[in-house]
């Protein structure tokens, strides 16, 4: 996966994303990340990107001009990208090959070409990110993220070339930097092969809507807590079923929001309005 940052600070989103997990995948070619230097397309001596916003106000404004030349430079880099990649695929393809499957490539190829390159502007204006939205974007080839900063960017670019508007939360940054790397590092753990183990991406936190199960290593007792005997009984099913059900209890204590959006069976349900009562029984002996 091709992971494009429009950013007027590529060193931050370099240095943060080559370490740990990312920078591994980026080493075996998993991942490609291209920090683009927005002041690059500067259109003066002096490389500045912003000005007064019209109509007064507070701060500068990044003009449209220089995030418009960055986007399309970086379009015109993956458009020769894959022409190259179908131009090698025809020299090496010498086996014959099923019609039915060349007209439905093509079709595919077709369908990549009239869909627009995906570009998330990172604002808190935007659909909170959450791992629903990681899930849908690992599936694409490249990913082009916009960073704005000081006031904003001149709302013209960005009904231009925009598809998504996001947000990490409901506070203010200075940048959009930080929220990339936060996607980045989300997303990337999607892409099959970053993560040693794939089941560890399937099974996470937020996998279904619930949160991960409690999780203990050695030694079997620690200042005077024991791991659960359960994990120590080596009953592969009772421990699967032992930590569906924490999770489900872990996430009705500590995001019970999510619990509406989970899929959960008539039998889960039922057993989480026990639970409630059974608290609700222990409160009032209190």
């Amino acid at each position: 996966m091709n992971f494009h940052v429009l950013t007027l600070f590529p060193e931050m989103i370099e240095q943060g994303v080559n370490t740990s997990i990312t920078g591994r995948a980026i080493n075996n070619g998993l991942l490609s990340i291209n920090a683009v230097n927005i002041r690059d397309y500067a259109f003066n001596k002096h490389n500045s990107v912003d000005d007064y916003p019209y109509g007064g106000g507070a701060g500068m404004l990044m003009q449209a001009e220089p995030v418009y030349l960055a986007y399309e430079a970086v379009k015109e880099q993956i458009d020769k990208r894959k022409q190259e990649n179908i131009k090698s695929e025809e020299v090496t393809s010498t086996e014959p090959v099923d019609c039915s499957e060349v007209r439905n490539s093509d079709l595919q190829d077709e369908n990549s070409k009239k869909r627009p390159l995906r570009v998330v502007y990172l604002s808190p204006q935007g659909d909170v990110f959450n791992q629903k939205m990681a899930e849908e974007m690992a599936q694409e080839e490249d990913l082009v993220l916009l960073c704005g900063h000081y006031e904003g960017i001149d709302e013209r670019v960005l009904e231009e070339i925009v598809t998504d508007y996001v947000s990490i939360g409901d506070y203010v940054l200075t940048g959009g930097e930080l929220p990339a790397m936060v996607m980045i590092d989300t997303i990337s753990r999607l892409v099959p092969g970053v993560l040693h183990n794939d089941v560890s991406a399937e099974f996470e936190s937020f996998q279904d809507n619930l949160l991960e199960y409690p999780q203990y290593s050695r030694p079997e007792e620690w200042r005077g807590k024991k791991v659960p005997p359960i994990l120590l009984s080596g009953h592969h099913a009772n421990i699967e079923k032992w930590r569906r059900e924490q999770s489900i209890l872990r996430t009705m204590e500590r995001r019970p929001d999510l619990l509406k959006e989970s899929n959960l069976t008539d039998k889960e349900k039922k057993w989480i309005r026990q639970v409630k009562r059974e608290r609700k029984e222990a409160e009032k002996m209190k």
